[in-house]
């Protein structure tokens, strides 16, 4: 059964007879009889009764009245097979990990949301290990994260540094501290994050090799109350500056000299060949745009 042949078949219950029809259509009136007989064909049943004046059988009465419906269906999958290739609809699966996730994304996912409605973006939140386990799952489609410790299977693009920075209580012997190095650090009290984020794998590799250990340290599962533990006193953390803007009461934020430019953090998907939708292309595209320029 042709959707061309439904739509004449309305067109002529519309105005009434098969010239009308095929005016209206622009088809030739042998186009529309055709049509109509494939119709009927295609059905097994008679639709129509021919004769000085249109007649519906019964199957026609049938037809006709659910005919409408088949066709406004139809209309409605086709455009949104359309919106789906134009990227202006669809499911994007984006992995972020912290900040990122809760500093920086929502900020640009909300004028990405308003310029396409009809795209819907799932987030999940992981660290860069996790992350990367579920684009191989194929449970999301792209991820936001430090450099993997792998390139196997996947492709990274780095996009920007993001800075660190030691906050620590104003009372703090390093509080008046003009410049501080990694050293300084010796037989603190450091608040760390799990052993598996990137965070504290990065600053503890960086005290190891120049010279700020032995230290002593307190896990603290979450990146966000990092700060809240140094305004408890807890001890001293090194943090994502973006977390920490403005200082807790109570605390305040130094540069670490001999600490370098942040963490890499970038765009992790799996490799260019591999098919994504183009409303994760348009994503990425925006994501690339913004996240560069920090």
């Amino acid at each position: 059964m042709d959707i061309r042949t439904i739509k004449t078949f309305q067109t002529i219950m519309k105005l009434g007879s098969f010239q009308r029809a095929a005016e209206d259509l622009q088809y030739g009136q042998s186009t529309v009889t055709m049509h109509i007989q494939k119709l009927e064909s295609d059905l097994g049943v008679k639709l129509l009764e021919r004769g000085k004046k249109l007649k519906l059988t019964e199957a026609g009465r049938l037809f006709h009245q659910n005919a409408d419906t088949l066709l406004k269906n139809y209309d409605y999958l086709l455009t949104t097979m359309n919106e789906l290739i134009q990227g202006e609809a669809g499911v994007v699966r984006l992995g972020v990990m912290e900040p990122t996730a809760s500093y920086r994304l929502p900020q640009i996912l909300a004028p990405f949301m308003q310029q396409y409605p009809k795209v819907q973006v799932s987030i999940q939140i992981g660290n860069t290990f996790i992350l990367s386990q579920m684009l191989n799952e194929g449970l999301i489609d792209l991820a936001i994260c430090s450099t993997p410790e792998t390139g196997v299977g996947h492709v990274f693009e780095p996009l920007f540094n993001e800075r660190l920075a030691l906050l620590i209580p104003d009372t703090h012997r390093l509080a008046a501290k003009d410049m501080i190095f990694l050293r300084d650090l010796q037989n603190e009290n450091i608040l760390i994050t799990t052993s598996v984020c990137p965070y504290r794998k990065k600053l503890e590799t960086f005290l190891l090799e120049k010279g700020g250990s032995p230290y002593s340290g307190m896990e603290i599962g979450n990146m966000a109350a990092l700060k809240y533990y140094v305004q408890a006193q807890f001890g001293i953390a090194v943090v994502p500056v973006i977390t920490a803007i403005p200082s807790p009461e109570g605390t305040v934020l130094k540069n670490i000299h001999d600490l370098d430019s942040g963490l890499v953090t970038g765009l992790l998907r799996k490799p260019k060949d591999s098919t994504l939708s183009s409303a994760a292309e348009k994503l990425i595209a925006v994501l690339r745009k913004e996240l560069q320029s920090i």
